[in-house]
């Protein structure tokens, strides 16, 4: 049994740990503006860079959840950050396109095993009541970053260069790596699952009624649908508003903080909602908030100023810190600890897709209309109502089969 302090101790250090995480992806979009520059690339091109990271991302979701609950997630978090440091040193010394896309795929990979191990531990450490905080908290480091990195990312691509900046990144992931190390420890089942073995997700069994399960193929579509939203804006809105929009890097660092801080908020706030909300209120209040981002994000394209256009922003991003945090909510409240580690990955791998296909397709369309984003904001909005359409799809009761058939297959 670990302390209150000791647990809070390692939830801190999966704060940092992701935060680094975020500042490592999110600063490309920032980075790219340069990078773009030097290496010469079309807006084709340039959604491939955006997209390569999340292939690997997407790759290793499954595994990662997989080999979380077979062998624990300390090693797994451990292993994710030492790999992902190494390839953002690497990814300050590219030298074309092709070497690129091969070291941010490879990041994607050492990256894409933190979140599946990270919640693994969180479902180990906390009791199902308060699991939703506690990943809220984790979460919240991209609304942090996203404050941060709008400003602090200008400022070092204007002065030490992408390059350098990336090998800074790297060195701090090397000291993360050590606390990782040093501080980790989780234990062996979730205080209150103590009847649900880990060993039950080594069962073939329980992996089978996995894959079968409704809900969890309700939440890897609605997954797909909404990291497509969050990607596709977080990729290329930089580059929207400094090509479309008309705006200055100074300008286009300060005014981002705005939704930033919106999705700090958001982050925060929505564990507490979460935890809060009454089982099986979830698909109302998940379809609700899609139909708000699809109907805002009209509204933004369409904006006729940058104020109005941001603002719309702003509270999309507020709505789809909800979201994204509600789906994890579900899968904690509603799937056993002990198979945690690999639905998360198989959940995330739809989430990680989007991340791949949407930044990507978004640079084709851009080529393809002439340089028009109008076809992508459409997009967009078509995969808010395809969230919209999976959330309103689950089915709890099959969460809770499967729930039943990991007990069972344990006192077989």
């Amino acid at each position: 049994m670990i302390s209150k302090r000791k647990r809070n101790w390692i939830l801190a250090l999966l704060f940092l740990g992701w935060s680094l995480g975020n500042l490592d992806r999110y600063i490309m979009n920032f980075a790219v503006l340069y990078i773009t520059q030097d290496l010469h690339l079309s807006a084709s091109a340039t959604g491939m860079l955006l997209s390569s990271f999340f292939a690997g991302y997407a790759i290793m979701q499954l595994p990662a959840g997989w080999l979380a609950d077979r062998f624990g997630p300390r090693r797994v978090l451990l292993a994710a950050v030492v790999v992902w440091s190494i390839f953002t040193v690497l990814t300050g010394a590219a030298w074309s396109l092709a070497s690129m896309l091969v070291i941010r795929f490879f990041f994607g990979i050492g990256e894409g095993g933190f979140q599946p191990a990270c919640g693994k531990t969180i479902t180990l450490l906390y009791p199902k009541d308060a699991q939703a905080r506690a990943m809220s908290i984790v979460l919240s480091s991209s609304g942090l970053m996203s404050l941060i990195i709008p400003i602090a990312s200008i400022a070092m691509l204007t002065t030490i260069g992408w390059r350098m900046m990336f090998v800074i990144m790297g060195v701090a992931g090397a000291i993360v790596a050590v606390l990782y190390w040093y501080f980790i420890r989780t234990p062996e089942r979730n205080e209150e699952d103590t009847e649900i073995s880990i060993a039950a997700s080594r069962e073939q069994g329980v992996f089978r009624s996995l894959l079968k399960t409704p809900l969890v193929w309700s939440l890897f579509v609605a997954s797909y649908s909404l990291y497509a939203v969050n990607w596709g804006l977080a990729t290329w809105l930089p580059t929207y508003l400094v090509k479309v929009r008309g705006m200055d890097l100074i300008s286009l660092g300060w005014i981002q903080t705005i939704p930033a801080i919106a999705m700090l908020l958001g982050m925060l706030l929505s564990g507490y909602i979460l935890d809060k909300l009454p089982k099986g209120t979830e698909r109302i209040v998940g379809s609700i908030c899609c139909v708000c981002i699809g109907i805002l994000l009209y509204l933004m394209y369409s904006a006729t100023s940058v104020t109005i256009f941001v603002t719309y922003q702003t509270i999309v991003v507020l709505v789809l810190s909800l979201l994204l945090l509600l789906l994890p909510a579900i899968m904690m409240k509603r799937l056993p600890s002990s198979v945690m580690g690999t639905a998360g990955g198989l959940v995330n791998t739809g989430g990680q897709l989007a991340g791949f296909i949407t930044p990507m397709a978004i640079g084709f369309i851009v080529d393809a209309f002439n340089g028009s984003f109008d076809a992508a904001f459409w997009m967009l909005i078509g995969f808010a109502v395809l969230g919209m359409l999976a959330i309103l799809s689950m089915n709890f009761s099959k969460g809770a089969l499967l729930n039943q058939t990991t007990k069972e297959s344990l006192t077989a």
